[in-house]
């Protein structure tokens, strides 16, 4: 198997030209970003208060179709915002999949709510609408008050955070028709997901609201920096608020009117995510190529590729491929750090760690099955 391993990491120097260490993605700035971090500095304006903040939040809307963008200090902050402008709260549950980046329920656990895990499906890595569906069939009921409880916790279910993994679309049309039945309010962690589609809609703009990141490993990048979308206005307005530490419009008095949080973008983290967005489809289909050049590779050494779901178009984030076994994930993963070319597993599943193994879960072959197997591999725009 070594040579197996010794071949791609020299495929992988070939594709991006360097002899050095290749990391698992970093940002390209190819653009106008020096330009606009330069006029936000020159203008003063390097913190909340800046153009270049409303101007990024337009530009997010126009690309994702969202009627409304609000921007965030980061992801995190942008998924907590939109699960409270919900009403998730104390005592409260939200389902979500255990194959997924902590954020995810760290912030459900902000609101005081318990995440729910169900399986995800082992091609598009996000939630099964099958397991979703026998959940609801098997511990939902909808009361007279319109609420949905779980049968056995007495607690109520409130929403429902799927996550579009690597860049690769879930099936959220089922997964949303399934929780309406249930009134189950939807909300899209498309953090990896600029850029994709399904059936020509851009992800996060499914659910009641969605959320994307900016950090330094995304496709595209304002340093750090997150953005909630959505469709609905006094919504959007509210989360502009409450994420402006509440604060009340006057000339010069402190004036706040509810619990709010210090969750604004800087103008100068603005900026630079404003200048990347204007590259952001070049940025697509450079990656889109990539991941055809790595298929084909694996494809010949026998080796399976998560690629896109059918109706979809996926901007490709990570690369993942999935090994035989866990042993050989490990040893693949040895082989290709210790030679300068980084290779990561999947995140270590939510229901395993020691803050969330306590909660309410199904059974979840396919997410353990997967945890044996996937390998990210260098993804960065060639």
């Amino acid at each position: 198997m070594k040579k197996v391993y010794s071949d791609f990491v020299k495929f992988v120097r070939e594709i991006y030209g360097s002899d050095r260490y290749i990391p698992l993605h970093e940002p390209r700035f190819n653009g106008k970003e020096r330009e606009y971090v330069l006029e936000a500095i020159e203008s003063t304006f390097v913190s909340s208060v800046g153009h270049y903040v409303s101007k990024f939040e337009q530009a997010v809307s126009k690309y994702t179709g969202a009627k409304f963008s609000v921007a965030t200090v980061n992801g995190t902050s942008a998924l907590h915002t939109a699960l409270l402008m919900h009403g998730v709260g104390n005592g409260d549950e939200v389902i979500t999949q255990p194959l997924t980046f902590v954020a995810t329920c760290n912030a459900i656990s902000y609101c005081g709510a318990d995440p729910v895990f169900v399986d995800v499906e082992k091609k598009s890595l996000g939630i099964c609408p099958d397991s979703l569906s026998q959940f609801l069939h098997d511990n939902a009921e909808l009361r007279d008050d319109g609420k949905c409880r779980n049968k056995i916790t007495g607690k109520r279910i409130i929403a429902c955070v799927l996550v579009h993994n690597f860049g690769h679309p879930s099936k959220i049309k089922a997964i949303s028709q399934l929780c309406t039945q249930y009134n189950i309010i939807v909300i899209e962690d498309a953090a990896e997901s600029l850029g994709s589609l399904f059936e020509n809609k851009h992800t996060g703009t499914f659910g009641a609201m969605g959320i994307l990141s900016f950090n330094g490993n995304k496709i595209v990048t304002a340093g750090g920096g997150g953005m909630i979308i959505t469709d609905d206005e006094e919504m959007a307005n509210h989360a502009k608020h409450k994420t402006n530490t509440a604060k009340l419009p006057h000339p010069w008095m402190f004036l706040h009117n509810e619990i709010g949080y210090n969750y604004r973008m800087p103008n100068l983290n603005a900026a630079l995510g404003y200048a990347q967005l204007e590259l952001i489809e070049n940025f697509v289909k450079k990656k889109r190529v990539l991941a055809d050049k790595y298929f084909q590779w694996f494809t010949e050494y026998g080796y399976e590729m998560i690629r896109e779901p059918n109706g979809a178009r996926s901007n490709y984030w990570f690369n993942t491929i999935l090994t035989q076994n866990r042993m050989e994930r490990d040893a693949f993963l040895k082989f290709t750090n210790e030679n300068d070319v980084m290779t990561r597993p999947a995140w270590t599943p939510m229901h395993t760690l020691p803050m969330y193994e306590h909660c309410v879960r199904t059974e979840l072959p396919a997410t353990e099955w997967l945890e044996d197997r996937i390998v990210n591999i260098p993804s960065s725009v060639i």
